[in-house]
């Protein structure tokens, strides 16, 4: 596979890991082949090593400012404050084993800022419960400045044992007052033992450490241009030390374990660039501070929506937190990688989160937490770089006009026209828009208020007549984002609550009982025929109908909307069926929850029943919510997994038995405040994966050439414009994948092939297409991140 118009990389991530510098990598390669000697060897060579570790050494205290003190060699900044906090507490349950005679009652604490790298309350709570001390463990809260509460550090620091602070936090490059923090935490408690994580600050903010009264201080090399590894801990004179690894005596007994000698030499000439700013590759505070101006105006002129999360007041140059109005992080993400720009969602220890803890901390809103992007930069740092991606982030920009997720002066005809359904999400909830381009006009159903603006951008870029906006019942887990975009697209139009339009229009099937309403005889919705009860209403889009078809349960207004192609008799729906948006009656590996107080089990009995009649058991069904990311389902594929449903469906369970049934399944559900209110129950046995062929970059090279095989590049219209392989036959975005599914339900034996950006967007769109019968998709493993 070949990348179409490849682009450089541009790596803004250095607070995640750095290159290692070319000086630093030749020092590195000369100690494993010239001065290859092991440090504790008395012969020439070893000596001559011995020389290498301590020269290393020395610089390392002049770097950070400690002429008195130990600085002992570690693997990383973890090992660092792993030492740190073992030998803070041994001592400090000395200590308490002391104290216990006197005050036996007496309550103890350790106290973290609550923007600390992960590494610290975890390995906190760890040993407090190893060494069984027992203290409590409690977070320092922070303003919306990132700074530390003073006051609750004051009021907490008597009673507790350690107290670990950071110089720099990693997500924000914001920076403590340690000389303040110092005269608070001494004043408080002159015993108490404080360690400040470091390995942020070096490089980036100057440092005296022998000066202050900070007992442990861990640092890193590879987040400053040395090889992953590598890294010190800076010990105060007075301060107490237990040693972590015992073993042949190595750094005078203080960890044992043969020197990581090629880490030492490699990071010593960062060191000496440090020492030597005029022989230096790095650039000093004033550079970097216009290094991070120029790319903050970039990303305002580029976004104008975005936000950054963070004052620059005080924070170091090297660190941008932003997030963009509208998109999530993995979005940007997303359109970054496809650029090759190189950013990061948070802290690159965490990949996985959604949303950033740090943010959360400061008390910013949660959009800002989720749609949070970390771009980082080191003192290495170029004005040719920086202008490179100022200019690629320019582009990224603009590849998303090609996707109508915003809007710019270019010509319409420069769009990628949509056609068909796309799918939208936030969180679990989905928002679904039907475009059709011969009539230009569009409706969109379940509108979520977050996605009101890219819903707007995108009625406006692709120039459509929005035709109705409607929820298929009032959610009970958050508002509808319908009001804003009817009073925009459709001022006048009359609708019912759920925005159904008044001037719909009516079909009557030829088979369906004519009754006047004054001699109907009164049935309950449970007892009548199924396709036989009552009329149906339909609004015209194009050349299609949607079709309204009450469906309560889940609540007591909740309908389905089915689209369809014209029919005459409305037992030739499951045949001229499209989609059918069922909101929350029908989930993906469950049903709707009918325990609300406008929910009924046996109208739900009669809902499911009513609508496997007219859509049949393999017309694509578009759900409210995807809890597990399946996109779409069918009757088909829901009755294989889930028996209440096939079993109501087949005849086998009467109404009564079903409410049993439903009950007990509702029963799962715990709404807590502040969580997701879930619209269904969710059973693991319900939910299990499906067996996805996996080629790699090899097996797939062989395939394209012997097989009919077709590649089929998921990512979205703006990361494929960026950047693409000549192999992929064609781009279907994931948010249109369901409209892929729906076209291609009569090609389920071909050979599909999925790629995006890591392999996880077409992992999970492959188990989805497996899932519905498309027996012979596959993926490939790690996507182009793992082809190049």
């Amino acid at each position: 596979m070949k990348n179409h118009s490849p682009l450089s990389q541009i790596y803004l991530d250095a607070n995640a890991t750095t290159p290692v510098l070319p000086q630093a990598a030749e020092a590195a390669l000369n100690s494993m082949r010239v001065l290859f000697g092991n440090p504790s060897s008395s012969h020439i060579t070893g000596l001559k090593a011995k020389d290498v570790m301590e020269t290393t050494r020395n610089n390392a205290k002049k770097v950070i400012g400690a002429d008195d003190g130990k600085v002992i060699f570690t693997s990383g900044a973890t090992e660092g404050i792993q030492t740190a906090i073992i030998s803070a507490l041994v001592e400090a349950k000395k200590r308490l084993n002391i104290d216990k005679q006197n005050e036996p009652s007496k309550k103890y604490s350790l106290l973290y800022g609550a923007t600390e790298h992960k590494a610290v309350p975890e390995s906190l709570k760890h040993w407090n419960e190893i060494l069984g001390i027992n203290a409590e463990l409690k977070a320092i809260p922070v303003d919306r400045l990132g700074h530390l509460d003073c006051q609750f550090i004051a009021a907490e620091a008597p009673n507790a044992l350690m107290i670990c602070t950071m110089a720099v936090n990693n997500e924000t490059g914001v920076y403590q007052d340690l000389g303040k923090l110092e005269q608070i935490i001494r004043t408080a408690n002159n015993d108490i033992f404080w360690m400040v994580d470091c390995v942020q600050a070096l490089g980036k903010t100057p440092l005296k450490l022998a000066q202050t009264t900070i007992d442990y201080a861990p640092f890193s090399g590879h987040k400053l241009y040395a090889p992953k590894g590598i890294g010190f801990v800076y010990i105060r004179q007075s301060a107490p030390f237990t040693s972590i690894i015992a073993g042949g005596g190595q750094e005078s007994g203080l960890r044992s374990g043969t020197e990581n000698l090629p880490g030492m030499a490699a990071i010593n000439v960062i060191f000496e660039m440090l020492l030597n700013q005029q022989h230096s590759e790095f650039a000093d505070i004033n550079t970097l501070r216009g290094y991070q101006t120029q790319l903050m105006d970039t990303l305002k002129s580029a976004f104008p929506d975005v936000v950054f999360n963070h004052s620059i007041e005080n924070s170091v140059p090297t660190t941008i937190n932003f997030a963009i109005a509208g998109f999530s992080s993995k979005e940007i993400m997303d359109l970054f990688d496809a650029a090759n720009i190189r950013v990061s969602s948070g802290s690159a220890c965490s990949s996985k989160v959604t949303r950033s803890f740090v943010l959360d901390a400061m008390g910013l809103p949660a959009w800002q937490s989720e749609s949070a992007i970390r771009l980082s930069f080191g003192p290495a740092m170029t004005q040719e770089q920086v202008n490179d991606a100022c200019s690629r982030i320019q582009s990224a920009a603009k590849a998303l006009t090609h996707s109508c997720m915003i809007l710019d002066t270019g010509e319409i005809d420069e769009k990628q026209p949509v056609n068909g359904l796309v799918q939208l999400r936030s969180g679990s909830n989905c928002t679904w828009v039907y475009a059709d381009q011969q009539s230009k006009q569009a409706f969109i159903i379940d509108p979520l208020p977050e996605l009101n603006d890219r819903l707007d951008t995108l009625l406006q870029c692709q120039q459509l007549e929005l035709v109705a906006i409607i929820d298929t019942h009032g959610h009970a887990d958050h508002q509808s984002g319908r009001t804003f975009l009817a009073d925009k697209h459709l001022p006048t139009q009359q609708t019912n609550l759920l925005g159904w339009p008044q001037d719909c229009q009516t079909h009557s099937s030829p088979n369906s009982p004519k009754h006047s309403p004054k001699h109907s005889p009164k049935h309950s919705q449970k007892d009548m025929n199924p396709v036989d009860d009552v009329q149906l209403q339909y609004i015209k889009i194009g050349q299609q109908w949607l079709v309204n078809v009450p469906t309560p349960g889940h609540t007591d207004d909740s309908m389905s909307l089915l689209l369809c192609q014209p029919f005459t008799d409305i037992n030739q729906i499951k045949h001229q069926c499209q989609f059918a948006f069922c909101g929350d009656t029908i989930l993906m590996g469950s049903l709707g929850r009918t325990n609300f107080a406008s929910s009924s089990a046996s109208d739900m009995f009669s809902s499911l029943k009513r609508l496997h009649s007219l859509i049949g058991s393999n017309n694509l069904i578009c759900a409210s919510h995807d809890y597990n990311n399946e996109f779409t389902t069918h009757l088909s594929a829901e009755c294989g997994r889930n028996p209440l449903l096939r079993n109501t469906l087949n005849g086998q369970l009467h109404v009564t038995e079903f409410e049993r049934l439903k009950a007990e399944l509702d029963s799962h559900l715990c709404d807590q405040n502040g969580s997701e209110i879930m619209c269904g129950a969710l059973t693991d046995d319900q939910l299990n994966g499906q067996s996805i062929i996996e080629y790699n970059h090899q097996s797939l090279n062989a395939a394209l050439q012997q097989e009919n095989v077709t590649l089929i590049d998921i990512r979205e219209p703006h990361e494929y414009a960026l950047q693409h392989t000549d192999d992929s036959n064609e781009n279907v975005p994931l948010t249109r994948l369901v409209q892929f599914i729906q076209q291609q339900q009569d090609q389920k034996q071909h050979k599909w092939v999925l790629v995006c950006r890591s392999g996880s967007r077409s992992f999970i769109a492959a188990q989805a297409m497996k899932r519905l019968g498309f027996d012979n998709v596959a993926h490939l493993k790690g996507g182009y991140a793992l082809s190049s």
